[in-house]
């Protein structure tokens, strides 16, 4: 039986068997589930959901940060490891049996894992994938059928990553490039069904993934003595790792509420702390557009193409009245 299939019959058994005791306010205030909620943008975005009287399921891996996470009002701490299908289909009862369903998903749970691309070791990469790309698959089809319910929304946290990369971050791009194409096409499909999907795409923010990162590379098995990019890599250890340096991510959590609850809610939520990270991504994006149309059989002029932003940048038309 698929995910989404085992979904919407766990939460069916509970609509059928539940004697609806829950107080009428758990039906009231709208849920949403955090991934990855232990730490930095993930714990950010949990307290802030929470205090503005949102119910939260939280989710982390270890016992200590479910405690903590339990002793915040508004927040419902849930054991979820987003490589674990027995742990999410426990999550999807937990959320059932609240009695609040589900508005909103924020995929957050992430890893970083670097180096060579022609040395790193590709179980290295499939971890990374497993987390940062199959997690958010898992996970948003064990949640889709509450979603779809509550004609709720649906929020990524992606990466400027995903369209910046560069020596020793392609694994981590990588896995940040495919959720712009993850949502993209979710949000397509999700249409008919009133949900909408986005991504948050933040830039250099303080949060916990660099030290996680920091300690696994370092081991002595992580790379080859005998690299192509020995003196590279050292440089690379050698910058501050410390993203303790950077913005608390409060702006993230700003931008995850508006993808959750806002009136207009976007696609994409670019959140960078300067003006010259938004700066790199979308003279990133531009690049990428210019090589794509330089060799080409159907290759625009300048003014063509500034026409076409034009018309990416002007608001729709609103559809015209039936009854007129």
């Amino acid at each position: 039986m698929s995910t989404f299939l085992r979904s919407i019959v766990a939460v069916s058994l509970f609509l059928t068997f539940s004697t609806f005791d829950q107080p009428a306010m758990a039906a009231e205030q709208k849920a949403v589930l955090v991934t990855g909620a232990s730490t930095g943008i993930g714990r950010e975005i949990a307290e802030t959901l929470a205090n503005d009287g949102y119910f939260v399921y939280a989710g982390a891996r270890k016992q200590k940060d479910l405690d903590a996470l339990n002793a915040i009002d508004n927040i419902q701490a849930v054991r979820l490891d987003v490589t674990v299908q027995e742990e999410i289909d426990a999550a999807v009862e937990t959320v059932a049996k609240g009695g609040r369903g589900l508005h909103g998903l924020i995929n957050n749970a992430g890893i970083f894992v670097g180096g060579p691309l022609i040395e790193v070791d590709v179980d290295e990469i499939q971890w990374l994938m497993d987390v940062n790309v199959y997690g958010v698959v898992r996970v948003t089809q064990a949640f889709a059928p509450m979603i779809i319910e509550s004609k709720g929304r649906i929020t990524t946290i992606g990466s400027i990553a995903g369209i910046l990369s560069g020596q020793f971050s392609g694994p981590y791009s990588m896995s940040k490039h495919a959720i712009e194409a993850y949502t993209d096409s979710l949000a397509t499909e999700m249409a008919k069904f009133d949900v909408h999907v986005s991504v948050i795409e933040p830039g250099n923010y303080d949060s916990a993934i660099a030290n996680t990162a920091l300690a696994r590379m370092s081991d002595d098995d992580y790379f080859d003595e005998d690299s192509y990019y020995a003196e590279e890599i050292q440089a690379w250890f050698n910058q501050p790792w410390d993203r303790g340096q950077y913005k608390g991510p409060e702006e993230v959590a700003e931008a995850a509420v508006d993808a959750m609850f806002g009136d207009s809610p976007v696609r994409r939520y670019m959140v960078v702390p300067s003006e010259e990270e938004a700066g790199w991504t979308i003279g990133k994006a531009i690049e990428e557009l210019v090589q794509l149309n330089e060799w080409q059989a159907y290759s625009y002029t300048r003014a063509e193409l500034i026409e076409k932003l034009d018309a990416a940048m002007s608001p729709p038309e609103p559809a015209a009245d039936e009854d007129e």
